[in-house]
């Protein structure tokens, strides 16, 4: 039995004419508020701030922001600024620059090669067969 698989499902729906419900919104609240500031405002104060609102609202009906709404952009931007960031101060800067310059001057196959010692590789062998142990006795206790 074949089933019909839903294409395209972040395509919001066009409801009027052109508009999806979200950008109709913007458009009309922006008219809306624009209209009022015209009718209850001198018109020497409420054309430039009818004009800001309209286009803000416009901006965001119509434009994207690395393929996303205007919105969210706005949204992350405000986050941003408001929560408390934290910033971490690298104590060993000129170690690892001095590091990085050394390593460089180190032929390719040098660098690639890691470096581990015996005491190393025998406490992961030692680990890996205790951990293998250790989940092959549970196993046998589940069962």
């Amino acid at each position: 039995m074949q089933f019909q698989v839903p294409q395209f499902t972040d395509v919001e729906d066009k409801i009027f004419g052109p508009l999806t419900l979200k950008q109709f919104i913007y458009v009309a609240g922006g008219a809306g508020v624009g209209f009022l500031l015209w009718r209850y405002l001198p018109t020497l104060i409420a054309i430039p701030l009818a004009v800001a609102i309209v286009g803000f609202a416009a901006a965001l009906a119509f434009v994207k922001v690395n393929k996303k709404p205007l919105i969210v952009t706005l949204e992350a931007a405000f986050m941003y600024f408001v929560h408390k960031k934290l910033y971490l101060w690298n104590s060993n800067y000129t170690n690892t620059k001095k590091r990085t310059q050394t390593e460089t001057s180190l032929p390719q196959s040098q660098q690639d090669i890691p470096s581990v010692s015996e005491n190393k590789l025998k406490s992961l062998a030692w680990s890996l067969d205790i951990n293998e142990r250790i989940r092959l006795d549970h196993e046998k206790e589940t069962l």
